[in-house]
């Protein structure tokens, strides 16, 4: 051990985004950190094998590009040069709301669009080539370890070609996603742990990568996404196109309780049912695309670790393995990112005392606090599918988002503050501002 990496050993259970962002994380702190990986990836492998969303449209709000290109700096550029671009997310977005286009006007929000297959490989070529860090792939966890106090030192391994082992750690991280067997490990051990919150989506996606033409080529749009929102209960069809790496448009078509077909001809007609237009146009005119592929499993969980008194030291436990959004508000990835800054800030504070005791569940409190905001955006959008389960606070929202979206396709400075909030870089305070409170109440609403 050195100075300035205080403990020794960390396991991390996953090796997929949220393992990948908070290994980099611990390999600031710990002399060694382990991946345990149950499935056969490498340096080369992308999008994870175990992540059933993994080849749809993904979207890495403002805050989650600003936290990655600190934790691995010259990435943004790097994806650039590979055709993924990065630009301002109102000029570069025609972006279709219920009551109308949004304004297509500056906002200083940057954002950037690729694949969740290209960002993983680069995340897991730069993970693995810290010194710190050794990848065991094909290996299952199969529980935890204890110490005569009852603090969490290890876990128990199985692979495919040996023996059950165990690894000791200083410290356990379970980022092994949605099938994570945490909850039953720590009531095995005797810690109950509340019932986990579940809002279905009942929502499909289908997704294609199809060719894009090079930016010097005439015609090329002066857009980089092109979307349509979904809103309760009068836009169920929807999607999004999105410029990615390689001169290709990766198109994700949603349907709530109406799948968007996979074959060819079903899919351009799904598209051509929407109101923006720009989807349809540009899966007309490709002329080499990649499999379609369809996600039907889509649903918001959260397991309520922060309620657990009993939380034992030596623990925490990140990204899905904690909360699982429906994808298409684009917040899993951000919100993990958002976990391993915590993270960071946390360790760095404990390498005073040198201890971390108390870590897991003051980890897992304010795990709980960050995830308030994203969880209440999504389930309540969620929840307005379901006429007979909509909570007064869904209804609020609902109400006041309808009113919001018919001032904001008017003012561009009410647009930019809703997109400042939505990307994670601004308080939801800032629509409800007073000047922005008088506009919203005082609107009168016209559809489009």
């Amino acid at each position: 051990m050195r100075a300035d990496r205080p403990w020794g050993k960390a396991v991390v259970i996953g090796g997929s985004y949220a393992g990948l962002v908070t290994a980099r994380v611990l390999a600031d702190f710990f002399s060694e950190v382990v991946l345990v990986e149950r499935d056969a990836v490498d340096e080369d492998t992308g999008a994870h094998p175990g992540a059933p969303q993994g080849y749809h449209a993904h979207a890495m709000l403002a805050r989650g590009g600003e936290i990655l290109e600190r934790l691995f700096p010259g990435l943004r550029e790097e994806l650039r040069e590979e055709g993924a671009p990065v630009y301002d997310y109102g000029e570069g977005i025609d972006f279709l709301l219920p009551v109308g286009l949004a304004p297509r006007q500056r906002t200083g929000v940057r954002i950037q669009s690729f694949t969740r297959d290209e960002l993983e490989r680069r995340l897991r070529r730069k993970v693995l080539a810290l010194p710190q860090i050794t990848l065991v792939p094909s290996t299952r966890c199969t529980g935890l370890t204890r110490d005569s106090s009852g603090r969490v030192n290890g876990v128990t391994c199985r692979s495919q070609s040996e023996e059950p082992f165990e690894l000791a750690a200083d410290l356990v991280i379970d980022a092994s996603g949605r099938s994570s067997s945490l909850a039953d490990w720590l009531d095995g051990m005797g810690i109950g742990v509340p019932p986990k919150r579940t809002v279905k989506a009942k929502v499909t996606y289908t997704s294609m990568n199809f060719d894009r033409p090079a930016e010097s080529r005439p015609g090329h749009p002066d857009y980089y996404v092109a979307y349509q929102m979904p809103f309760a209960p009068s836009v169920p069809r929807a999607g999004v196109l999105l410029a990615v790496e390689r001169d290709r448009w990766t198109c994700s078509l949603f349907g709530f309780e109406d799948q968007p077909p996979t074959d060819d001809k079903g899919y351009l007609a799904f598209a051509e049912s929407l109101d923006n237009p720009r989807l349809a146009e540009h899966i007309a005119r490709r002329t080499v695309q990649e499999p379609t592929r369809r996600y039907t499993n889509a649903e918001n969980q959260w397991r309520l670790y922060h309620t657990v008194k009993d939380w034992p030291d030596g623990l925490i436990a990140v990204g899905d393995a904690v909360c699982v959004f429906n994808p298409v508000y684009g917040q899993g990835m951000t919100v993990a990112a958002m976990e391993a800054e915590l993270l960071q800030g946390m360790l760095k504070r404990h390498t005073t005392t040198g201890r971390l005791d108390g870590l897991g569940r003051g980890f897992q409190k304010k795990v709980g606090r960050l995830l308030l905001g994203p969880w209440t955006l999504s389930t309540n959008s969620d929840l307005m599918w379901n006429p007979k389960g909509q909570p007064l606070a869904a209804r609020f929202a609902h109400w006041y988002n309808t009113r919001l979206f018919h001032v904001a396709v008017k003012d561009a400075a009410v647009w930019a503050r809703f997109v400042r909030v939505v990307n994670m870089v601004g308080s939801p305070a800032l629509l409800f501002h007073p000047l922005v409170a008088l506009k919203v109440l005082t609107v009168t609403s016209r559809r489009r």
